[in-house]
């Protein structure tokens, strides 16, 4: 065959430049660090429920759309000496301002589990996965804790050629099946040092190398011309600081590393009065900014929206990207209002 189909020069396209992509981009993982971090499971003392949208560049024919769910919680539940007192938010002084976390002691030593189911659709190409995790968490000290994370699981990487047009009709590739799909092992791992009052986390996602090609050895060529999945490292930070009693403000930074495409940062600001209302704001470095928003409802219920504006090439076409991610604390004994040791 002379010329190669335009299915593999799409591959080639996304394996080279577009690699930050393969890995779906959030604004709002400030809220449920465990989509990128599996040593996060189990980190509170209930089962933490998050279902997030994300609705990227809208306005932008095929732009990515990204829906996931994930469940978090603890193999075994502790019990604190007291019980929180923030889920009653009573008038007068903050019930959680400085003095409660002069008070905070870590956690014991436990294990954690989860589930992450999520698919993404950007176009044609669509990415379906399902995992499980198992994370294990050990005090350091009185007030510092180290965790460490792995998900197992599989991932389907297909592709509608019937929204696909070539040069070469009754092409090999396509010529059996409209609807062309892979399966492949999906490992990722994670680290995390946190305390009260900050928190470090690496994490790596696609831990294993995976080939992608839909010609079943149809087509003869380099192996350029064949799709990749490659590892992305994940590398963040985050510390909180009192403005007074009643708000806090928590920078945070996240670095990402991937294969052949440059380094992408994430500079975040989340503002927080008395654990129930925050806004915040994200700065992704060469690419745009995000304005963000949140309310925990009650002890049971919180959710945040995140608006996207993109300073690139795109701004022409996009109308920017929404995403909402709404939470369920089950089994929340104590009433905490928001993460005690997961900011």
């Amino acid at each position: 065959m002379k010329r190669k189909p335009l299915l593999l020069l799409l591959l080639v396209v996304l394996s080279q430049g577009l690699h930050a992509q393969q890995q779906p981009h959030y604004t709002q993982y400030i809220l449920n660090p465990f989509i990128i971090n599996p040593a996060v499971a189990g980190i509170e003392n209930y089962w933490d429920v998050k279902a997030s949208h994300r609705h990227q560049w809208t306005g932008l024919n095929g732009a990515p759309v990204t829906t996931y769910l994930t469940v978090n919680g603890p193999l075994r539940k502790s019990d604190y000496p007291v019980a929180s007192v923030t889920g009653l938010t009573p008038p007068g002084d903050n019930p959680r301002g400085r003095a409660y976390w002069q008070e905070y002691t870590t956690p014991p030593a436990h294990a954690g589990v989860g589930m992450t189911i999520l698919n993404d659709k950007t176009g044609p190409l669509n990415r379906f996965s399902i995992s499980a995790t198992y994370a294990h968490h050990i005090p350091l000290s009185t007030r510092l804790s180290i965790s460490g994370g792995i998900s197992v699981g599989m991932q389907s990487v297909s592709v509608d050629a019937a929204k696909l047009q070539f040069q070469q009709p009754g092409d090999p590739v396509v010529a059996s099946s409209a609807l062309l799909n892979k399966w492949r092992p999906e490992v990722n791992a994670g680290l995390l040092l946190y305390g009260p009052d900050f928190y470090l986390g690496a994490a790596a996602q696609n831990i294993v190398p995976q080939e992608v090609a839909y010609d079943n050895g149809k087509v003869v060529g380099d192996s350029l011309y064949r799709g990749k999945l490659v590892p992305h490292l994940f590398f963040s930070g985050g510390y909180r600081l009192w403005l007074s009693e009643d708000f806090t403000l928590l920078p945070s930074v996240m670095v990402r590393l991937v294969t052949a495409a440059p380094v992408s940062y994430d500079v975040n600001a989340k503002l927080m009065y008395r654990d129930r209302l925050w806004i915040g704001s994200s700065y992704r470095v060469k690419d745009g900014f995000a304005a963000m928003l949140g309310v925990n409802i009650s002890s049971t219920i919180n959710i945040g929206y995140a608006y996207d504006y993109t300073t690139s090439s795109l701004n022409a076409v996009s109308k920017g990207t929404h995403e909402i991610l709404i939470g369920f604390l089950i089994g929340n004994r104590y009433g905490d209002l928001c993460p005690r040791n997961n900011f």
